[in-house]
């Protein structure tokens, strides 16, 4: 028999005539092709129907439309050269700005600026000092214990246990 010629969605669906259903559900209980065809449409159908049914979008936005065009700050975000030439004259602005607002200079003190940046050196030089001596110890205590396990390597190889 054709097993194509039965109509297993409407079937299932309730859409055929009640004798042409009689004759679907005599054919799958004895064809387990249709059978299983038809376990598998009803669990699609139960597992559609349990989902929830959503709102169809009122507009949809396309491509070409405004939404989708960048703002200003974007373009120029995305744009190299208008960046570039945006952060320079925001440069050249604060430049003279600051020239404008600020006091005429005062004449600068030699011995008081070799003073301040003798001891600026100083300072570094005894936390860089610091810094090398910690390191010194972390190096000496690291090969300490690097030569206790060759030792223990060498007298186990001498043992004749590796």
């Amino acid at each position: 028999m054709n097993c194509s010629q039965f109509d297993l969605k409407g079937y299932l669906l309730g859409e055929l005539p009640e004798r042409d259903r009689a004759a679907v559900a005599e054919h799958a209980a004895g064809c387990a092709a249709c059978a299983e065809d038809l376990d598998r449409l009803r669990l699609t159908h139960v597992t559609m129907m349990t989902l929830g049914e959503e709102e169809l979008p009122r507009r949809i936005a396309f491509v070409s439309d405004k939404v989708f065009e960048p703002r200003w700050w974007q373009r120029m975000w995305s744009s190299g050269p208008k960046l570039g030439f945006a952060s320079a004259a925001m440069l050249s602005a604060a430049i003279m700005a600051h020239g404008l607002v600020s006091s005429p200079g005062q004449p600068v003190d030699q011995a008081q600026l070799e003073t301040v940046v003798r001891k600026v050196v100083a300072e570094s030089e005894s936390r860089q000092q610091a810094r090398l001596s910690q390191a010194m110890t972390a190096v000496g205590e690291s090969y300490d214990v690097l030569m206790k396990k060759v030792n223990v390597q060498l007298t186990a190889f001498r043992r004749g246990a590796l």
